[in-house]
Parts: C-alpha cells; structure tokens; sequence
C-alpha cells in the first residue's frame, strides 16, 4: 500500500473554504470538513452540510457552484440536483457533500470515516 503524499496547496485550502463558507452563508446546518488526505487516495477534504428541505439543498449547492466557478475552480461532475436529497459535487480534491437532513443520517458519512479528522470549518483558512 502507497502512502499518499500530504501536501494542501493554497488552492484546495481555497476549496475548502470557499465551499464551507458559501455552505454556511446558505443556511445549511452542521457544516463539516473531514480530512481524508491520510485516508483515501481519491480525495483529500470532504466538506458536508444539511439543508431543511429538497429545495434549500438544492439552494445550497447552486450557491457553493456559482462561488466556485467565481474562485476559479470547475466541477468535475455534479449528481443529484434533480432531486436535492444528496448532491455531491466533485471538485478533484475537495467533495461536497449537501444533503437533506433524513438522508445525511441514513448514509452517516461522518461515521463512516470516523477515523479522519474533523475540521471546524470557522477555523479555516487560505494559505498565503
């Protein structure tokens, strides 16, 4: 098994904070950012959060979308916006998880990588 290399550029930091900020700035609740870069080798932050309702998800993500589009940085791919149970968005590095609340319990991404760290989003910040 490799060990993958650790190293947050400015611009996944950048990622991170955008997409849990605009998030935040949407109303969504419990937002969280895992650190799987020790973890997996697909992705190095999870960012999650929780909308009320199909359309506030739906809300949220359109939201985190324009800002990143705004920051620079395009969508790999986007899944589930027709519904706004679950929508995932693929930043390379970064996934954002927005999910409505009932589903985010029956999937319970956080225990299932209960081993990564969990990050506050307030506590992020770019690298200069």
């Amino acid at each position: 098994m490799t060990t993958k290399r650790v190293d947050h550029t400015q611009d996944t930091l950048t990622k991170v904070l955008v997409c849990s900020r605009e998030a935040a700035d949407r109303q969504a609740e419990d937002v969280l950012i895992l650190d799987l870069a020790r973890h997996t080798s697909f992705t190095d932050y999870f960012v999650i959060g929780s909308g009320r309702s199909s359309r506030q998800v739906q809300a949220i993500a359109e939201q985190v979308e324009r800002r990143m589009l705004e920051a620079g940085f395009r969508p790999l791919h986007i899944e589930g916006q027709q519904e706004g149970h679950w929508i995932l968005m693929d930043y390379g590095d970064v996934i954002v998880h927005i999910f409505y609340r009932p589903i985010r319990e029956l999937y319970d991404l956080e225990s299932l990588w209960a081993d990564a760290e969990r990050i506050d989003p307030e506590s992020v910040q770019a690298v200069s």
